[in-house]
């Protein structure tokens, strides 16, 4: 666990100079996070630090200009490290966050932000207080088609969003420290923050547990936003088959985001109901229904992580927040901890 360093001055970056980035955590996701940091032309990979030795050294070849180190707190001490991305356990998050921010450096965290609201809320208040920039991981924000997605929405293609309905199940990989709904969920919920930018008023949410680590490992999750509109939620670690599948319904059109389908991942179909909006129909709840085409709209062929890991860039550089700064990761929190709440208490509703 990382000391708290004295501040440290960082060189303020500019448009010539890329963005020294040190990452923390080698395991799962660092090696992408050092790869994207790599290629990208705004940054640098300065260190890589992970505590355990043979994790540094199966990467420190591919990366030579990079330090490698087991202690965090020469990360924090190194002038040229202008930001650190953390990939650690989530109970890590806010200690090594924290002690970056009060060491003058820029951060960015592997989704959640954090373990509890409390926590997020300290990190949101130091980097406004540092005048740092503080992001979320929240990868599929930046993929061209959920960026597709928010422009439909936010066009009105799609009239009247109805009803968010989203799947994310597959066999594994298992948690040793958090459930199944905070390790898949902040996914789909970044996204449907990202597409309507503001919380539910209420949420219900039950999982159940099948191993003797009590991690729940299969979850539901309903979100009720007001104006006729709710947002499901299906994770589980323990499907034969993966599936990361989101119907988005609206009263123009709705929408099929299949993540897997690496052609067409977007799907739109203009068929729905109508409403008979005479004075005799009303009584009688009358429905037509539409059937109409189905389109796919064309996506560039872009790598999400990398266009976050230039956004983080381009936000250092300029101080603008990014699209998942850390008010957009409290939210995610927020709702997950009182999802958490709500399976404690058998599927009971909670007002956020």
């Amino acid at each position: 666990m990382p000391t708290d360093p004295a501040p440290v001055t960082v060189p303020s970056a500019n448009a010539q100079t890329p963005i020294g980035v040190a990452v923390i955590g080698c395991g799962y996701w660092g090696p992408n996070l050092i790869r994207n940091f790599s290629t990208c032309k705004s940054t640098r990979v300065v260190m890589i630090c992970d505590r355990d030795r043979a994790r540094l050294d199966r990467l420190a070849p591919s990366y030579p200009q990079a330090i490698p180190t087991e202690t965090v707190d020469d990360v924090f001490r190194n002038p040229e490290v202008d930001a650190v991305a953390i990939a650690t356990p989530v109970n890590t998050h806010t200690p090594m966050a924290l002690a970056a921010l009060k060491a003058g450096k820029h951060v960015l965290v592997e989704k959640p932000l954090a373990a509890n609201t409390r926590d997020a809320e300290r990190l949101v208040a130091t980097a406004k207080e540092r005048g740092r920039t503080l992001m979320v991981d929240h990868t599929y924000v930046y993929s061209p088609a959920v960026r597709r997605i928010k422009a439909l929405v936010d066009s009105g293609d799609l009239g009247d969003i109805y009803y968010i309905d989203s799947v994310r199940i597959n066999l594994g990989l298992f948690q040793n420290d958090i459930n199944v709904l905070w390790d898949l969920a902040p996914h789909d919920l970044s996204i449907v923050d990202y597409l309507l930018g503001r919380l539910p008023r209420s949420l219900a949410a039950t999982g159940v547990s099948h191993t003797s680590s009590g991690l729940e490992d299969v979850a539901y999750l309903s979100l009720d936003f007001g104006g006729s509109l709710m947002a499901t939620f299906h994770v589980n670690w323990l499907s034969p088959v993966k599936v990361r599948h989101t119907i988005i319904g609206g009263s123009k059109q709705s929408l099929v985001y299949n993540d897997l389908e690496p052609v067409e991942p977007i799907k739109i179909y203009d068929c729905g109901i109508q409403l008979d909006q005479s004075t005799e129909a009303r009584y009688g709840a009358l429905l037509g229904y539409r059937m109409g085409d189905i389109w796919s709209p064309n996506l560039p062929r872009e790598e999400p992580l990398q266009n976050l890991v230039q956004h983080f860039a381009d936000c250092i550089r300029t101080g603008k927040a990014p699209l998942t700064d850390g008010e957009a990761g409290l939210r995610i929190v927020r709702i997950l901890e009182a999802a958490q709440h709500s399976i404690k208490a058998q599927g009971g509703r909670i007002t956020l």
